[in-house]
């Protein structure tokens, strides 16, 4: 079974709704790992060593956050620029996340209308999706399509649940699409 490792950043996490939600539908799987970095970063004074080494342990990374800005929160922000080193992530001899799969699973505050011309957000929410992607990208990894839960607190609990049950189907179809996985090759 192919291990995964949810790399959780939330600055409030007490306080949402949603992405927690979504953090213990991912706590409850088996050859899951869940790092949330604001519970173990406070001062933002990451341990790369210990960030690497679960890196390197997982074949699926996923990035769980809120969208803040219409990016990741600063922590998870911070996370990319110390661990996803040259060297390490890219260039030469940055092989070590090659291969590997990456998905962005987000809460967005937005309903999906707001992310539309003329909604509030103006654009798609596609739209703000590469610079997550690139960064997998750019360290030689896989791209999931993004799994986003669009309106934040709007959500009911009837709704969260709902949302954390696709979720659940889409992390099965992920790990089943991994070498190594119950679907076969990727």
């Amino acid at each position: 079974m192919p291990n995964t490792l949810v790399v959780h950043a939330h600055p409030r996490a007490s306080a949402s709704l949603v992405t927690q939600a979504l953090r213990r539908t991912f706590d409850s799987q088996p050859d899951t790992t869940v790092r949330a970095l604001y519970d173990l970063y406070p001062d933002f004074d990451i341990d790369i060593t210990a960030e690497r080494a679960a890196l390197q342990a997982a074949d699926l990374v996923v990035w769980l956050s809120p969208v803040y800005w219409y990016s990741v929160p600063s922590l998870m922000k911070h996370w990319f620029e110390q661990v996803l080193t040259y060297g390490w992530a890219y260039g030469p001899g940055g092989d070590a996340l090659r291969g590997k799969t990456a998905w962005w699973v987000t809460s967005a505050g937005g309903q999906l209308g707001d992310y539309a011309p003329g909604g509030s957000h103006g654009r798609p929410f596609a739209d703000f999706v590469p610079p997550v992607e690139h960064t997998a990208r750019f360290c030689g990894m896989h791209w999931l399509e993004p799994f986003v839960v669009h309106g934040g607190h709007a959500n009911s609990h009837a709704e969260v649940s709902a949302h954390c049950g696709a979720l659940l189907q889409r992390y099965a179809q992920a790990l089943a699409s991994l070498p190594g996985g119950q679907g076969g090759a990727a």
